[in-house]
This record gives C-alpha cells, structure tokens and sequence, in this order.
C-alpha cells in the first residue's frame, strides 16, 4: 500500500501538462508504428467513459452548492454585475467566432444518433421537456437541463438552511470534484488512447484538424482579453483601459497561464489588488468569488466546442438559438470546477440544448482534453486576470462617481484624488 501511495504521490508531483504531452506523443508514435492494437484503445474508451460518469454527479453538487452558500452584498453588486456581463459577452463572441470559421470535428457517430432539431421551435420544445423531467431519471441519463434545473431550484430552496446543512452540500462537492481529479490525473493515458484512435483511423492530418479548432478558441479569449474587456473597463472607468488590462494580464494571466488553476492564483490576484490600492473589504471577497464565478474563458471552450459539434453533425444555428446557447453557456461557466479541464465536463449540458447524445458530446469532451494543453492555459490566464480587472474597474468606477480622478503613478499603482 505505500508503495502505491509513493507512485500516485511522484505522478501527480509531474506537471499534469507534462504528463498529457508524453502521452500524446506515445500515442502518436505507436498508432504510425503499431496501428489497430484494441488494448490501447481501451484506454481511451475508459477514459472518456470515466468522464461520463461522473460528470452529471459534478454539475448537481457543484451548483447546488454554490446557491446554497452565495453571500450577498450590495457593495459587491457591480463586481457581479461585471462578471456575469463578460462572461456572456465571451460566449456570444465565441458564437459568432464559430459560425464564422466553422470545424467539422472527427466524431464517431450512430445511424440512430444522428436526428437533431431543425428549428428554433423545436429546440425550446426539448428545453423544456428536458427540463422538468424526474431528477432521478436526469442523472440515470445524463440529462443536464433538467441537472441544472433541479440543482437551481435546490440550491435556492437551501438558501435558509442551516449553516450544517449548507456544510454537508459543500463537502459533496468537494468530494465529487476530488474524483474528478483522480479521473483528470488518468488524463495522459485517456490521451494516449484517444490519439492513438484517432491518428490510427484519420492519419497525421487530424492533428490540422486540431490545429483549426484550437486557433478558433485562442483567438475567442485573445479577442475578449484585448477588446471586450477593455470595452466594459473603458466604460466603468471612462479613462484608457489598456494600462491596466496589461498589468492584469502580466502579473495574473502570465502566471494563471502556468498554474492553470485560478483558484491557485487568488493569493497572486490579492497581492495584486494590493498593489493598484484597492480595499481590501473589497477585494477579498470578490476575488475569491470571481475564481468561481467569472468565467469568460470557460464560457468560449463550452460553446466553441458545441457549435462545432452542431455544425459536424448538420445543426443550423438561428440568431435565437445562438442567444439561448450563449446563455446557458454563460451559466455553465459559473459552474466549471476549479480543476484543469473542468470546463470540458460541461460541455455535454450545452450540447443538450440541440438533442445531441452525451456519447456524442463525451467524444467531444475528448477532443478538448487533446488540445486542452494550450486550451485550458490560455482558458485560465483570461478567467484569473479578468477578476482583478472588473475588481479594479468596479472600484473605480465608485472612484468616479465620488468625483476623484483615477491616475497611474510611475509605479503602476492606481489611486483616486479628489478633483479641485
């Protein structure tokens, strides 16, 4: 028994980006060298039905948690308020991104599998059936709407329980987020056996494949991190936003881009908040609350990848359709575990919207965990630098209103004077 607690400690001491690399490139080298071993595919069809099982467990804890123990206050209204605009904003973005510069990804889809809806119409029609369904019978099958539903109505009702209750809730989900690192540190060899299948069945060119997918979403967050942000910041603080997106970027996003981990990264973003002069009444609050909650980079892998899969799979997207998916995009981002690659689980919720079967949308999940080396380090760079960004821009704009005028001394750090 110790010595496999020694093993499971050195594994999970490697960086989990190290592991997936080594696995990725084994299970390229031994699909070109040795194709067609069932073995090693296996390891990938564990992997990715790991995923599946725990993942509806993962979005009714987690939500209902986050309900059951939000505080409120008023001060930290506009911060929320913030929050929650960007990271709509981000999936809209990522809509229009993906209608744009459309991917047909490599998926392995059943004759019985592919009927999807064809209108608007019948998309709300299956909102909402899927949405009242019995909650037992929503987690036997991975029925996320009606997850997410049943979780809010919960979560709220929890609300005026007591503080033991509400901890009992909590510990859940922590316990389920546990397992799904345990499943997360197997990563490298899901990998290894998902490209090992997919260069063994498509070739080399699958990595092109990736390579379009991955643009795509790097360019979403690079687009929100350098325009609509600075635009909800230069609307908040009525000055020029980039000085401070840029120190964002370079003293939080430069470091979250390695820890992927914004959770990790709230001791970096309070250190920052320190230095721009914010108060700290303030800031300890809304950066804990924003790794949590403010999720941009989240909001554009969740809804990238499911428009992806609508567009492999021939599903039209309408302005309105585009609309509700933003949304539940942006709902489901709040809900994305504190793990690397938590977004990727919630991908299958958004996929629900169009009927599109959660084996489909796994193999979905699976193709992010690919490319989620870069994905998800760039991911977490723009959710962790936009809490202090909206954090700083909240307070400002107070600044503002108070009548002071926010400058930049010479050591970057902001403050307010009163004007003459």
């Amino acid at each position: 028994m110790d010595y496999v607690k020694r093993a499971a400690k050195a594994w999970n001491s490697i960086s989990l980006i190290k592991r997936i690399l080594v696995g990725l490139c084994i299970g390229v080298i031994l699909a070109l060298l040795v194709p067609g071993i069932a073995a090693i595919e296996l390891l990938g069809t564990l992997f990715v039905s790991a995923l599946k099982a725990v993942a509806p467990i993962l979005v009714f804890f987690l939500v209902i948690s986050a309900l059951a123990n939000a505080k409120s206050s008023g001060a930290m209204g506009t911060v929320v308020a913030l929050y929650v605009v960007s990271t709509f904003v981000a999936a809209l973005v990522a809509v229009i991104a993906s209608s744009i510069f459309p991917v047909n990804l490599e998926l392995v889809v059943a004759a019985e599998d592919q009927a999807a809806p064809s209108d608007v119409a019948t998309v709300l029609v299956t909102v909402i059936t899927n949405a009242v369904a019995n909650p037992v019978e929503a987690l036997t099958n991975a029925n996320y709407l009606g997850i997410l539903l049943w979780a809010v109505l919960l979560g709220i009702a929890l609300r005026i329980a007591s503080d033991s209750t509400k901890e009992v809730f909590s510990s859940i989900s922590n316990a389920v987020s546990t397992v799904v690192r345990w499943v997360i540190s197997l990563a490298p060899f899901g990998i290894l056996g998902l490209v090992y299948t997919s260069v063994g069945n498509n070739g080399p060119e699958i990595f092109t494949l990736y390579g379009r997918l991955l643009l795509v979403l790097v360019g979403c967050m690079l687009f929100i991190a350098l325009v609509t942000n600075p635009l909800i910041v230069f609307w908040g603080i009525h000055k020029n936003p980039y000085p401070l997106v840029f120190r964002c970027l370079k003293d939080s996003g430069l470091t979250a881009f390695f820890t992927r981990s914004s959770a990790a990264n709230i001791p970096v973003n309070m250190e920052l908040c320190r230095k721009l002069g914010l108060n700290k009444d303030n800031y300890s609050v809304s950066i804990p609350l924003g790794a949590t909650i403010n999720m941009a980079g989240a909001a554009v892998t969740i809804t990238v990848m499911t428009m992806m899969a609508a567009h492999t799979l021939g599903i039209s997207i309408n302005p309105l359709t585009a609309i509700i998916l933003s949304v539940l995009a942006a709902v489901s981002a709040c809900g994305a575990s504190g793990v690397a690659g938590g977004s990727l689980l919630l991908i299958p919720l958004a996929c629900s919207l169009f009927g599109i079967p959660n084996d489909i949308a796994m193999q979905v999940v699976g193709i992010g965990f690919i490319i989620g080396v870069v994905q998800d380090s760039c991911e977490t760079a723009l959710n962790s630098s936009s809490d202090v960004l909206f954090t700083a821009t909240a307070e400002m704009r107070d600044w503002r209103k108070q009548g002071k005028e926010i400058t930049i001394s010479k050591t970057d750090e902001f403050s307010a004077d009163e004007l003459d």
